[in-house]
């Protein structure tokens, strides 16, 4: 590789879908997903990319029945509670995006206490996009800045796309270099809609418990030869 993108932004999708296929749940399916995004975190830090941006659950994720949205509630605390001693050893920062306040306590204070333990980490940012969604989280920074108005805090005039941008979720990172979804489908929904402007999109049929080391270099290789 030629050039190793800094930022790289992945929606890990057909978790689901793996499962049914191998005759299990779809929460088997998501636990196995879980899995494989451990080994990416891994391939990131091999290959120095700096920031790992991971669709974790979407604001659209409530509506799947509640068996599934209540495993998936826990699967973060299960997660973080046995790989957070690993990440603070390998020097990992984890951080999270989007409405925190509206996850089940338990899942809240699993996130607080990962963000904590690393929040002096540097050698990979790992931000996970947990219940999230691109138009709340622009439509959460536009009602900021109008009630910044209000209190006169800033001006009209002083309204642009830098101060949009500081009143994201994401406002400490910079933008993508590199987008991966897996799992087949070829749309953004509702991931990073402000961030995504001018990255590469790559998508792969391949459903994300599958994804691993080699298929993270395959896209970064085919993004490279696009721009020689």
């Amino acid at each position: 590789m030629n050039h190793v993108p800094t930022h790289v932004a992945i929606m890990m999708d057909g978790n689901g879908r793996w499962g049914k296929q191998r005759g299990l749940t779809r929460s088997q399916g998501h636990f196995a997903g879980s899995q494989a995004l451990e080994k990416t975190i891994d391939a990131a830090m091999d290959l120095d990319i700096k920031i790992l941006t991971i669709y974790a659950f979407s604001t659209e994720n409530w509506k799947r029945p509640k068996a599934e949205v209540d495993y998936l509630m826990k699967l973060p605390v299960k997660f973080l509670h046995q790989k957070l001693s690993k990440f603070v050893q390998k020097d990992i920062k984890l951080i999270f995006s989007g409405n925190i306040s509206g996850l089940p306590k338990q899942t809240q204070d699993a996130v607080k206490l990962a963000a904590d333990e690393t929040s002096n980490n540097s050698k990979l940012v790992v931000n996970f996009a947990l219940n999230y969604g691109g138009k709340n989280e622009i439509l959460t920074a536009i009602k900021v800045l109008i009630d910044e108005i209000n209190h006169s805090t800033i001006s009209f005039d002083d309204i642009s796309e830098e101060t949009i941008e500081k009143h994201l979720f994401t406002k400490d990172l910079p933008h993508p270099d590199l987008f991966i979804r897996t799992g087949g489908e070829k749309r953004l929904s509702n991931f990073l809609l402000w961030q995504l402007d001018k990255t590469e999109l790559w998508f792969t049929d391949i459903y994300f418990p599958d994804f691993n080391k080699q298929l993270l270099i395959k896209a970064i290789n085919e993004v490279n030869q696009r721009r020689a």
